[in-house]
This record gives C-alpha cells, sequence and structure tokens, in this order.
C-alpha cells in the first residue's frame, strides 16, 4: 500500500468512525506532547501517566494538547501505560455523550476550558467592520493607539495660516 494510500485510509477511519470505548479501553485527555510519539494524558481520576501512538497513526494524524482520544492499558510498561486507539473529534464525542459513556469528570473541566478561553464582547459596536476587534489572538500583545488631539489642533492651524 502506497504512502497515500495509507494516509487517507487511515483519515478516513479516525474521521468517520464512532466508536465507543470497549471494557478495557477508556477516555483521557491529552495535557502535553513528549516527543518521540509519546503524549502525557490524565484519566478522569486526574492521575498523569505517559501513552504511545501506535505506528498507523505516525505522521498521519496529528494530536493536540486538551484533544481526547481512547486508550488501550498495556500491561508490560511502567511509564508509557497505554497505547492510543482512538482519537475523538467534536461528533464522536457527541455520540459518546448520547450513548452515556463520556467520563462526567471531562464534563467539568470541559466547561472550565470553555471559560477560560471565552473573550470579553467588544464594546466596539454591532457594525461588520469591526469584526477583527471581537476576535482577538490571546497570543498577540495588544497595542492600542492614541491619538492626541492637541497635534491635530496645531497641525490643522499651521496648514490654515
Amino acid at each position: 500500500m502506497s504512502k497515500a494510500t495509507k494516509k487517507k485510509h487511515v483519515t478516513k477511519e479516525v474521521l468517520d468512525d464512532f466508536v465507543l470505548p470497549e471494557e478495557e479501553e477508556f477516555i483521557v485527555k491529552v495535557t502535553a506532547g513528549r516527543g518521540n510519539n509519546l503524549h502525557e494524558v490524565q484519566n478522569s481520576t486526574g492521575e498523569k501517566f505517559l501513552v504511545s501512538m501506535p505506528t498507523k497513526f505516525r505522521k498521519n494524524v496529528w494530536i493536540k494538547r486538551g484533544d481526547f482520544i481512547i486508550v488501550n492499558p498495556i500491561e508490560e510498561g511502567d511509564r508509557v501505560k497505554a497505547e492510543i486507539v482512538t482519537i475523538l473529534y467534536k461528533d464522536q464525542i457527541k455520540y459518546i455523550k448520547q450513548e452515556g459513556k463520556w467520563p462526567e469528570q471531562f464534563n467539568e473541566v470541559e466547561n472550565e476550558d470553555l471559560k477560560d478561553d471565552m473573550l470579553p464582547p467588544s464594546d466596539s459596536g454591532d457594525s461588520d467592520d469591526e469584526i477583527g476587534d471581537m476576535v482577538r489572538n490571546v497570543n498577540r500583545p495588544q497595542v492600542y493607539y492614541e491619538e492626541d488631539e492637541s497635534d491635530s489642533d496645531e497641525d490643522s492651524e499651521n496648514e490654515d495660516g
């Protein structure tokens, strides 16, 4: 199988399959990437440990901090305690919640994260031209320019005189 075909099949599987965690599998939240295809995760009880990404996902699917995944525990691992089975996206999480298999502890964490990510609404009004003010990149410093009215008055007097 070529790389392109493999990537197509893996991506389709990750995006389109709606799976529920089986009896030994469980849902965890990714807290950090540790390199070398290892990720630090936190389970519903708050325990943190490392999980490995299987070869089929490597260079085909990306996960980031805050994503939810289904993992299968491995017995032989001291530091690495599980392997990723499925990466969950918004529609798959919604399906798991409808089936009643979603851990309640992650509902509370998800609501707290949403509160942290929300920005206060802009005071600039409802104009479509100012939509950019409502969506701010929190990773960039906010710079505000104020125009000094006294300078503009002097300039206009000098131009007239």
